[in-house]
């Protein structure tokens, strides 16, 4: 742990177009190579596409991002000599980040050859993940088996 105590969490600020700062935490997710303005667009273009379908594109995202966000997940626990995977509940904010990040690595791992564009792609994903399919709820899903096959570890919890 660090010596002057726990990290600070930083303060997102909402995007400017649908002030949302889930938004802002998937654009700088997105980001490459420090290109925001890049990935903005990309993000933009996505959720305008949701709307030409005639989809409010926050409530989707939304939805999406709650049926990826784990309950539970496991973390390694050294117990004389042994390692053991240990369930935990996950934190609210390690929640987002990881619904978030799933999100976009099953974006990413998309086929280019169907998907043109990377704002396609997170269509796709995100359409999926609001009907509890797709890569990301897959993840979900192996994490919360894995945490429920250690569960006679349980009581190893620190």
């Amino acid at each position: 742990m660090a010596r002057k105590g726990p990290a600070k969490p930083r303060v997102v600020e909402p995007d400017p177009v649908y002030r949302n700062r889930l938004v802002t935490k998937l654009i700088n997710r997105a980001m490459r190579d420090g290109k925001k303005s890049v990935a903005q667009k990309q993000v933009y273009k996505a959720f305008e596409i949701i709307k030409g379908m005639g989809l409010d594109p926050i409530k989707v995202f939304a939805e999406a991002i709650n049926n990826i966000k784990p309950s539970m997940e496991v973390r390694p626990r050294r117990i004389g000599g042994a390692a053991y995977q240990v369930p935990v509940a996950v934190r609210g904010s390690r929640k987002e980040s990881l619904a978030i990040r799933w999100l976009i690595f099953g974006a990413r791992s998309r086929p280019n050859s169907q998907y043109h564009t990377f704002a396609e792609k997170l269509v796709a994903e995100i359409l999926d993940a609001s009907k509890g399919e797709g890569f990301a709820v897959k993840k979900r899903q192996d994490m919360e088996r894995m945490a429920e096959a250690n569960r006679a570890f349980a009581h190893f919890r620190w």
